[in-house]
């Protein structure tokens, strides 16, 4: 007799650190299991109402939302929104029945996964980061499985439900590997120049912006380096005016299209420390030199930069002197036994099937334990 489908519900998001990972677990679930039933949980008027439903699953909103550090009108309204997500999630865990409830961090990530541990079901988080969220700190205890992505987060969790299975990546950029010569004729860029990749992110990287925009001088003394600079919607029409984006050296863009060609052209990266971005550069195999938003809850970026730092993977720059940024990765160009011991280094750290990984563990849950509804 066939066993019945299973039914998992994925939980979190608010930002893209925490949905495109939800989206890679879900896809890496239907890969494995074609007959798996995926139902989606988020927070109303938050990206995962638009982006999940793109990548082809079901998903339920919650008016949930964060807890400021200020006072707001906001704050006046949270107690209210908390009891509403928490009846809803209720009503979304009894009418779907899942067999296991995933949590990966963000507002709707917290009702949702206090319910599942109440009813005793099956469950599992996910963290993207070396500094753990407020949501995945207050869950490790009653949580069955907690997936981290970078090692020593027995700081934090209990050692023995980690599993160390890295940040689900596009698999677009595990695959692109090799192709450097692709993605340098993609972007226009001269086939056989050392190429410094700066990104900040879709909607752009001020600081980042600014220390490029300042170090003209000295990029147009280089003139054997060729730059790819994403500036970002928000400043595009300052950057792309700016003396450097002139230069014919540098290709600047507000977004690049195609971001797996842009890791594969680089040699060095100027970006910032969002989880995402360096499992990206770990999965690509580059020589970093990493500029942490100061302007992230708990300041999560130095913590994660560190994370490399430490294992000799990558270089950092304060944000306030994020202009030193540009001489560093100049620097590293010039130097290539330390460029490639930085890359190496941080191909060691990387996790390409960390999506997969994830997904066995949440099967392996289902599999375990048969969940009664009454």
């Amino acid at each position: 007799m066939a066993r019945k489908a299973y039914k998992i519900l994925i939980s979190g998001g608010g930002t893209g650190g925490h949905v495109f990972p939800a989206i890679a677990i879900g896809q890496a679930l239907s890969r494995l299991d074609a007959n798996v039933e995926l139902l989606f949980v988020g927070a109303k008027g938050r990206m995962e109402m638009e982006q999940v439903p793109k990548a082809g699953f079901a998903i339920e909103g919650l008016w949930i939302s964060g807890f400021q550090r200020r006072m707001t009108w906001g704050n006046m309204l949270f107690p209210i929104k908390l009891a509403t997500s928490m009846a809803k999630a209720w009503q979304l865990v009894r009418r779907f029945a899942p067999d296991v409830v995933v949590g990966v961090g963000g507002y709707a990530s917290g009702p949702v996964l206090e319910v599942a541990t109440r009813k005793g079901l099956p469950t599992l988080i996910q963290e993207q980061n070396s500094y753990p969220g407020a949501t995945n700190r207050l869950l490790a205890a009653r949580v069955d499985r907690i997936c981290v992505a970078w090692p020593g987060m027995e700081r934090w969790f209990p050692a023995e439900k980690l599993v160390y299975t890295g940040n689900p990546v596009r698999r677009q950029i595990v695959a692109a590997a090799d192709r450097r010569a692709e993605g340098r004729a993609y972007f226009g860029l001269a086939p056989d120049k050392p190429t410094i990749l700066v990104v900040g992110g879709s909607l752009g990287a001020r600081t980042l912006n600014e220390a490029l925009i300042a170090a003209y001088e000295r990029i147009a003394a280089h003139k054997q380096v060729q730059w790819l600079w994403q500036t970002g919607k928000l400043y595009a029409q300052v950057c792309l005016t700016s003396a450097t984006a002139a230069l014919p050296q540098v290709v600047a863009q507000p977004f690049l299209d195609c971001m797996e060609l842009a890791w594969a052209a680089a040699d060095v990266v100027i970006c910032r420390a969002g989880a995402l971005t360096l499992s990206e550069l770990c999965v690509a195999g580059k020589a970093g030199v990493l500029v942490p938003s100061p302007n992230v809850v708990a300041d999560h970026q130095t913590h994660n930069a560190r994370t490399l730092v430490e294992a000799g993977a990558a270089l950092m720059v304060p944000d306030a002197q994020a202009v030193r940024a540009v001489a560093q990765a100049l620097a590293l160009i010039d130097d290539a036994p330390r460029r490639t011991q930085l890359a190496e280094r941080a191909r060691q750290l990387a996790k390409p099937h960390a999506d997969r990984h994830i997904a066995r563990e949440v099967l392996a849950l289902a599999a375990k334990k048969e969940v009664t509804y009454a």
